[in-house]
């Protein structure tokens, strides 16, 4: 392993007891800002390197379920910090993700594919239900709310949320349970799926555990550096004039950047099945792992949680459902669909800046 993600950690660490017994000045602030995101991308190459000890479709599992932690973090940490004004951080940063894997990573893992390789297959028997599922979720947690009546609009009752937080649940179970175990081989790459060499070799168990180790490590820094930063993210946002729905951009882009890097390379290696994997796991995790956990965390401390989108945002949501649904439907790929996802992603970005 490289140095970097061994010292990492430790540093973000440190940082954390800092920022925890001192007076959180400025500098000691752009430290822990800098860490933070260091950090993230250190979680996630300790994620990798697990990943590509125990293989295919595990390895893209395991790197979902690195990702998602830090989410759920970053959700919670500033659900509890900044109390009702915070309602919609979590619906807001569940769809910003959802829109950033549909749009931004799909649409460029396939124009890069597609500049480099012309033309790229996967596996339509794994995308397909996964994509299913992705919609059934999405469509739960974000779009019935406004339509019930049993609670204010874009809310549900206690009841509902944890009906709809069990069942997120049960299909992301479902869908693990398909992808390691019961069809397998519907996640592995449609050309030489059992070739050796479409993989990486895989790290020594001693660097694996190292990993593992350093990883568990990362989550903690992670965890309790956003904790700290919480009101002054918020209070950025503010300063910025900038809607407060950013802030969840801001979460899913910086959990999902290193992943989008894996994705990217994945891709530009002809491996558009891993590129696939990354993309759709992290998305299911991120809603069915995500929602439960902040259905619990606001029934247990009685935190308001809207999830329910606006109008404008609902139409872009069903837009990318739509396009993702002829993209994965064929099992090839080129860059006129890359170029589609692209720009329904740029204008997910330009009108949450301009609404």
């Amino acid at each position: 392993m490289r140095h970097w993600p061994l010292l990492v950690p430790v540093v973000a660490i440190a940082l954390l007891g800092a920022a925890l017994n001192l007076p959180l000045g400025t500098a000691l602030t752009i430290a822990c800002v800098v860490a933070l995101m260091a950090v993230v991308i250190a979680a996630v190459h300790h994620a990798e390197v697990v990943a590509h000890r125990v293989g295919e479709p595990f390895g893209t599992l395991v790197l979902a379920l690195a990702i998602t932690v830090i989410e759920v973090a970053l959700i919670v940490s500033m659900m509890l910090a900044g109390g009702p004004e915070k309602a919609a951080v979590a619906r807001d940063s569940v769809y910003a993700t959802v829109m950033i894997i549909c749009t931004g990573v799909i649409g460029a893992c396939l124009a890069a594919g597609a500049l480099r390789h012309r033309e790229q297959s996967f596996r339509t028997e794994g995308a397909g239900p996964a994509l299913a599922a992705l919609v059934t979720m999405a469509t739960m947690v974000l779009v019935l709310p406004i339509f019930t009546t049993s609670a204010p609009i874009a809310q549900y009752s206690t009841s509902q949320l944890v009906f709809i937080a069990a069942a997120s649940l049960v299909l992301w179970a479902v869908f693990v349970f398909v992808q390691t175990v019961r069809h397998r081989d519907y996640f592995l790459p449609p050309d030489d799926a059992h070739d050796a060499d479409t993989h990486a070799s895989p790290p020594s168990k001693a660097a694996a555990l190292a990993s593992f180790g350093l990883l568990l490590v990362s989550l903690v820094a992670v965890v309790g550096l956003a904790k700290v930063l919480s009101p002054q993210i918020e209070a950025a946002v503010a300063a910025a004039g900038a809607p407060q729905s950013v802030i969840g951009i801001a979460i899913a882009m910086l959990v999902l950047l290193p992943e989008t890097t894996a994705a990217l390379r994945a891709a530009m290696a002809n491996r558009l099945q891993t590129s696939m994997n990354l993309a759709l796991g992290s998305a299911l995790a991120s809603i069915g792992l995500t929602i439960p956990v902040v259905v619990l965390a606001a029934v247990w401390f009685d935190l308001p949680l809207v999830l329910g989108l606006d109008p404008k945002d609902l139409v872009l949501l069903a837009l990318a459902c739509l396009v993702s649904t002829i993209t994965l439907g064929t099992g090839r790929t080129n860059l006129m669909q890359g170029a589609v996802h692209l720009v329904i992603f740029a204008a997910f970005l330009f009108l949450s800046l301009v609404p």
